[in-house]
């Protein structure tokens, strides 16, 4: 059975090798575009190739199971700690203190104390080099099932990295590419200690917002110091009581919080879904506000370009044409696409060949594809005039460092091919050739894997819990390491392995974490999926990806 992320009635069209059947054997790259005709447009091209595929029934059983085993458990530790049998290390109300509200609810902190804490070792490990294709790990081991680490003063060396958002390979040490960035330093240093409105708007601040809007191709831009706070700090600046946001149900947590900060109404459609977005635009400009029934100030659409966890891309074309018929704005986060998708990696907008100029309000990240940290907002010049004054990150937030700064301006420069090389488009073909590559062979495998073919984040479902536990660790001893992720940031039954490919990833990188997930696949039953694939390398190796003129 299978799923499309709009509302599972589409069925992902692949040939035998995973791939499209018009992808041809040429210079080592992947021809994606088609002929004209019914249903073969940009929009419904991207949809096909977007599905997911659900798990036999048996999986979600266990999985069910293996959570209300440790749950168990949990009860059957409570109760020792209680009688004194088992330590208790979580912070406690003292004696004194009975009569008081608690500062520590037992069983709020249930899932931490007796299930998290059991896998804590697979998150927050700490690495000891530039975080590029490989890396290196300080070993570490616990001696109380990891309440506390100790550092064994052993380094793990050379560690393919498959959980950085390093998509273009911009986070990088190699000295000729960092001179400007160097140089930047000695004249401006490391930090400005002001906001943009006081003393803090230096030269190189304007010179980027330009570069930016240039590169987006839209009328200005402007930026700030924090991915998190562009969303966070922006979307109350823009709506607010009397307001209505229309948000995807897995939208990034910058974007829920900015929306719970706005004051204004949120309601939650279902992701991707057409349908559900349609009826309740309609339903908003036929009822207006409850009990009132005033018309909305504003009606804002909040997506996001490709989502972090299911690999998916926004369904753009069809979110404009609701946008311009119900006459609401859209705001789109490119945080994961900008860089990442696109013939010259200008994000979702290139991707479906639409005008930015629909798009409202365009808002992306420098931490991923750029290597760097801080966000942008990008649209019409009015809008960004307006939040100049009305932000509250950039009234109060201190300006981006000047070395970070220069860092964007240089992989931007690159990107757009300012720079004289032909580096940045390479990047870009490298990226959509691993991306094409990866999922192909996942695919042949047999692994059930979430997302959009053009997509450089790779979901593998692992559902059950003692298997994801098992897999990060099996992976980190074959020095691979990958993000794992579960339940609350999941469903409860789709924990997954994450996988960000990376234009600084080799072949035989990639070849080698493929040949580990396989055998790991096997000797721990991780390859669900029902549907059969077969790969034939010739495709892959030597296929060619042409940019539009």
């Amino acid at each position: 059975m299978s799923r499309t992320a709009a509302n599972g009635n589409s069925k992902t069209h692949l040939n035998q090798n995973g791939l499209k059947s018009e992808d041809i054997k040429k210079n080592g790259y992947h021809n994606k575009r088609e002929k004209n005709g019914p249903g073969t447009s940009v929009a419904s091209r991207q949809h096909r190739q977007e599905s997911f595929e659900q798990a036999p029934m048996y999986v979600a059983v266990m999985t069910y199971l293996g959570f209300g085993i440790v749950t168990l458990f949990g009860y059957l530790r409570d109760f020792l700690r209680a009688v004194g049998l088992e330590k208790c290390h979580l912070a406690q109300e003292r004696e004194e203190q009975k009569d008081f509200v608690p500062l520590y609810q037992d069983f709020e902190n249930f899932y931490t104390r007796n299930l998290y804490m059991r896998v804590r070792d697979n998150w927050n490990r700490p690495v000891c080099s530039l975080p590029g294709p490989v890396f290196d790990l300080m070993e570490r081991v616990s001696d109380d099932y990891n309440w506390t680490f100790r550092f064994t003063g052993r380094t793990i060396h050379n560690a393919v990295n498959m959980g950085s958002y390093n998509y273009l390979g911009f986070a990088e040490n190699k000295a000729d590419f960092l001179k400007t960035v160097a140089d930047k330093i000695h004249q401006y240093g490391v930090g400005v200690c002001s906001t943009r409105q006081e003393i803090g708007n230096l030269s190189i601040h304007e010179e980027l917002e330009k570069l930016v809007a240039s590169f987006l191709r839209v009328e200005s831009s402007m930026t700030f110091g924090m991915g998190f706070a562009t969303n966070s700090m922006n979307i109350p600046a823009l709506v607010g009581k009397g307001c209505l946001i229309l948000s995807d149900e897995l939208n990034h947590t910058s974007l829920i919080l900015g929306a719970r900060l706005s004051g204004a109404t949120i309601r939650v459609f279902k992701h991707n879904n057409m349908h559900s977005l349609e009826k309740m635009l309609r339903e908003a400009v036929c009822s207006g506000q409850p009990r009132t029934h005033r018309p909305w100030r504003k009606i804002l659409i909040m997506v996001e370009g490709i989502y972090s966890m299911e690999g998916s891309v926004v369904r753009l074309p069809e979110i404009i044409a609701l946008k311009q018929k119900y006459k609401a704005y859209l705001y789109l986060d490119e945080a994961h696409s900008i860089g990442a998708v696109g013939p010259s990696g200008r994000g979702v907008t290139e991707l479906f060949d639409v005008n930015p100029a629909d798009v409202d309000v365009m808002m992306g990240t420098f931490t991923k594809s750029f290597g760097a940290a801080g966000g942008y907002i990008a649209g019409k010049k009015e809008l960004v005039d307006y939040l100049r004054s009305h932000s509250h990150s950039a009234v109060y937030a201190s300006a981006m460092s000047p070395p970070v700064t220069e860092q964007i301006i240089r992989a931007i420069r690159c990107i757009m091919g300012k720079d004289g090389s032909t580096e940045g488009i390479r990047r870009i073909r490298q990226l959509a050739e691993n991306t094409r590559y990866f999922r192909a062979r996942l695919k042949e495998m047999g692994f059930i894997i979430y997302g959009n073919d053009d997509s450089p984040v790779v979901p593998i479902l692992l559902y059950m819990p003692g298997k994801v536990v098992a897999f990060a660790r099996e992976m980190l001893e074959r020095k691979i390491a990958v993000v794992v992720v579960g339940f609350p940031a999941t469903p409860i039954t789709e924990a997954r392995a994450r996988f960000c490919l990376s234009a600084a990833h080799t072949r035989a990188m990639l070849d080698q974490v493929l040949h580990h997930l396989n055998e790991v696949g096997d000797a721990l039953c991780l390859k669900f999926s029902r549907r059969k694939y077969s790969f034939r390398p010739d495709l892959c190796d030597e296929t060619d990806f042409e940019l539009d003129s």
